[in-house]
């Protein structure tokens, strides 16, 4: 299936691929990709150089990508700053 996100909507989903505390099931449920389509948009919209950075970051530990990988005290997603960001669908709801 094939996505035609606007500028503003890719611009967020690297946003929120970088953020650390993001998990990609935040961005499934957002925008319908699956960890590995985020993986392939990261890809294809980041210089290589950067893309192998954030790939580096992700498999760390430093990040909580996952949210197998997460601490059990953080059960939400959401930020409570949220409703501050812009063009973001979950925090209009």
């Amino acid at each position: 299936m094939e996505h035609n996100f606007s500028l503003a909507e890719l611009d967020r989903i690297i946003e929120m691929a970088w953020e650390d505390r993001t998990p990609f099931e935040a961005i499934e449920y957002q925008f319908g990709l699956s960890e590995s389509k985020v993986i392939e948009l990261m890809r294809r919209e980041l210089k290589p150089n950067s893309f192998r950075n954030w790939r580096k970051r992700v498999n760390s530990g430093v990040s909580q990508k996952h949210l197998k990988k997460r601490s059990s005290d953080i059960n939400r997603f959401k930020c409570s700053r949220q409703r501050s960001i812009s063009n973001n669908k979950i925090s209009k709801r």
